[in-house]
């Protein structure tokens, strides 16, 4: 930071520190001030939608994943019973070709028709605030420039050229201040009501994109069901599936080396 530069923050910090023990007036814009307060809304739940919309890819590739070492262990588990019936294969496949086919043909479309969509969109936030951080700066040169002038009316100084400095020096503070006002005060708004039909696009793919999975999902799943015992599925639908589960829990608890008799 050069010196003028912290002689500006200096004096900068001093001016907040006298507004707030009433020493300086400080200059209100309500209308500004709503609008910085709706952007601020809308960034935090951009950032948060950026941040659930990479979660969510890193959520569906964790869970394939996590039914691949499922499957891949269920197989393990059925041993020969499983490669004479081909349920534990089948469901094994169906997961392998949900991960390596539709996750895989998912990710490119989902990068480019909602991650970065999104992220573009944040990408503008850094910059905006950098706009309303030197609003804010030269707010408070135009208010210390302002009492001093203030001051020099209430008690005139023995420099006559004083004032009409201090006064020109207020005006050219006020001028830039009010440009960067308006200009965030004219923009801000617009940007907020853009944030609808920016991102409309990235949410219906977001809905196809997650409808496709579903489908390819529900398609593979239900390839493997022919290969379940007939009987399993019709107690399946009938809601009798715990009966028989729990008969057969009766069968393990009946042996002895499971603390049967």
């Amino acid at each position: 930071m050069s010196w003028a530069g912290f002689k500006k923050t200096v004096n900068r910090a001093t001016t907040q520190v006298m507004m707030k023990a009433g020493q300086i007036e400080r200059t209100n814009d309500r209308e500004y001030e709503v609008e910085e307060r709706r952007f601020r809304v809308m960034e935090a739940a951009a950032n948060n939608l950026q941040k659930e919309a990479k979660g969510y890819l890193d959520s569906l590739r964790a869970m394939t994943a996590s039914q691949m070492r499922i499957a891949e262990t269920i197989d393990s588990f059925y041993g020969d019973s499983g490669a004479r019936d081909g349920v534990s294969r089948s469901y094994r496949q169906a997961v392998e070709e949900l991960d390596i086919e539709t996750i895989k043909a998912l990710d490119g479309p989902y990068r480019t028709t909602v991650l970065e969509p999104i992220s573009r969109f944040c990408a503008y936030f850094p910059d905006i605030n950098e706009c309303v951080k030197k609003r804010n700066n030269k707010l408070l040169d135009y208010d210390a420039l302002r009492n001093k002038v203030k001051k020099l009316v209430e008690k005139p100084d023995q420099d006559p050229t004083k004032l009409p400095r201090a006064e020109k020096e207020a005006q050219m503070a006020k001028e830039i201040y009010e440009a960067l006002n308006d200009q965030l005060q004219t923009e801000l708004p617009k940007l907020i009501e853009l944030r609808v039909p920016y991102l409309d696009p990235s949410f219906e793919a977001l809905v196809k994109i997650q409808l496709r999975f579903c489908a390819e999902a529900y398609s593979r799943m239900a390839q493997v069901q022919q290969y379940l015992d007939a009987n399993t599925r019709e107690e399946y639908a009938q809601g009798q599936l715990d009966s028989r589960v729990e008969q057969v829990l009766q069968e393990i608890r009946d042996l002895s080396i499971a603390g049967g008799a």
